[in-house]
């Protein structure tokens, strides 16, 4: 009789549960000798995902949608069983909040970068002289291979400060909520690399490379999925998949220490528990990682992985309450301006389907580099501060019904420059001191849903692959 092989995986966010049920469904499928343990800190699964529901209100505390390009998630979705359940996001105007106003951000942009150049032309976001260092572009020298550089030196060197400030910084901040001069590029946005050493200008290069799938006055399309009954249910549906015969879930339980034992390596639970596993999958943060791990050292090369915390406030109103009942899924705000909030989605607009009739449900974000104790705030300070600024900018005087507190403390992991390079060298050392362990999650390879899915994908590939060895 051959003994079964034991697999752990830490950590119960999407990833962990995206390896979970890849690995079942691949051990049921090739009849293979192993079984899966699933271990989270906490007493429920889903990390983020977390829908809020009341008085017929669907609320999202954490991320509320993913998008459609990366097929990870919806494929994942349809694979559960959950694909009749899927929505699209009703595509209406979004906007930028800059010195007071808010602008209707320019189409026939792919992150704020021009692939028609009539909307900036004509646009009230941009001064005569930004408009002229934007088109700057056009007549930059060709530059050679990089090894890395910030997210901020790149975008500002090929379209200007006020392009960035006013447009590329709002929108990357709702990704990754961090400081643009330290964020790499290679980490986060490598195609716009590409696309300059491909075109030298980065205009040119995303007009030829993207302009066809964002033509000015072309029909917008969806861009994002989510759930008809919110995204919890993707989390539900996963646990319901999991069968108790191949992979047991412990929740509520913290892994205190993990020491190698010749091939094999073996878990301290904080409940007493004692688990022996052939191969682990840690979908942790890298602080909990290297606690885990803390008699090895290459941790310390890696860093200490920087994160930014950030708040959400979901206010519920009535219809009439919000005078400027803007046709448009929100907006982002400008760094330059002196508001606190940093973006708001007006979520009856952008997905109906979470709010009653005559109801308005907005959702308020707080928290950026150099005000992140915001998030320490109690809930009323919090929503009252949301509230302030929804006054100056929507009019709005009225009270909530109710409102949602939502804080992420440590939660927006910091790809600063050269984040692949450590990221190479921790995986070269963990294969050589410890074989078998794999990384995986928005630590090291990407921070929205699909790319955290897909991340599940490969780690379960990297574990059935060491096995069959």
């Amino acid at each position: 009789m051959i003994e079964a092989k034991h697999i752990i995986i830490i950590g119960g966010g999407i990833t962990g549960l995206t390896a979970a049920y890849y690995l079942q469904h691949t051990i049921k499928e090739r009849q293979l000798p192993y079984k899966v343990t699933l271990i989270e800190a906490m007493d429920k699964l889903g990390g983020k995902i977390e829908t809020y529901k009341k008085n017929g209100f669907i609320i999202e505390r954490g991320p509320d949608s993913f998008l459609i390009r990366k097929e990870s998630g919806a494929r994942l979705v349809r694979h559960v069983g959950l694909g009749e359940n899927l929505i699209k996001n009703d595509t209406g105007k979004s906007f930028i909040l800059v010195k007071d106003q808010l602008h209707e951000m320019p189409q026939g942009s792919v992150m704020g970068i021009p692939t028609s150049l009539s909307p900036f032309i004509f646009s009230s976001l941009f001064s005569f002289r930004g408009k002229l260092r934007m088109l700057g572009d056009f007549f930059l020298p060709q530059k050679g291979p990089k090894h890395d550089q910030s997210v901020g030196a790149f975008f500002r060197h090929h379209l200007g400060n006020e392009l960035l400030e006013n447009l590329i910084e709002p929108l990357l901040s709702g990704i990754y909520a961090g400081n643009i001069d330290k964020l790499s590029l290679m980490a986060t946005f490598p195609q716009f690399y590409e696309m300059e050493q491909s075109h030298r200008s980065l205009i040119i290069g995303a007009r030829k490379t993207l302009g066809n799938k964002t033509q000015h006055g072309s029909k917008k399309t969806s861009k994002f999925y989510s759930l008809k009954h919110g995204l919890q249910t993707l989390v539900e549906q996963i646990e319901k998949c999991l069968d108790p015969s191949i992979v047991q879930v412990v929740s509520g339980a913290k892994v205190k220490q993990i020491d190698k034992k010749g091939y094999t390596y073996q878990l301290l639970l904080d409940n007493g528990e004692v688990h022996v596993a052939n191969s682990l999958a840690l979908t942790t943060s890298v602080s909990q990682a290297k606690h885990m791990f803390n008699q090895f050292d290459f941790w310390d090369d890696f860093g200490e992985m920087k994160a930014t915390s950030v708040a959400n406030v979901a206010m519920a109103f009535d219809r009439e309450a919000v005078p400027k009942d803007i046709d448009g899924t929100g907006f982002v705000v400008s760094r330059n301006g002196d508001y606190r909030i940093t973006a708001c989605t007006w979520t009856h607009k952008k997905w109906p389907e979470t709010t009653p009739e005559n109801k308005a449900l907005l959702r308020c974000y707080v928290g950026k580099p150099g005000d992140e104790k915001v998030v320490t705030l109690s809930d009323d300070e919090i929503a009252a501060i949301a509230l302030h600024d929804l006054k100056k900018i929507m009019g709005i005087t009225a009270q909530p019904d109710f409102y949602v507190v939502t804080r992420w403390k440590d939660s927006m992991p910091q790809y600063e420059v050269g984040h692949l390079q450590r990221l190479d060298k921790l995986s070269q050392a963990m294969e050589e001191q410890l074989p078998g362990v794999f990384v995986a999650g928005n630590n090291y390879k990407g921070v929205g849903i699909p790319d955290c899915i897909s991340q599940g994908e490969q780690v379960v590939e990297e574990i059935l692959s060491f096995l069959k060895k």
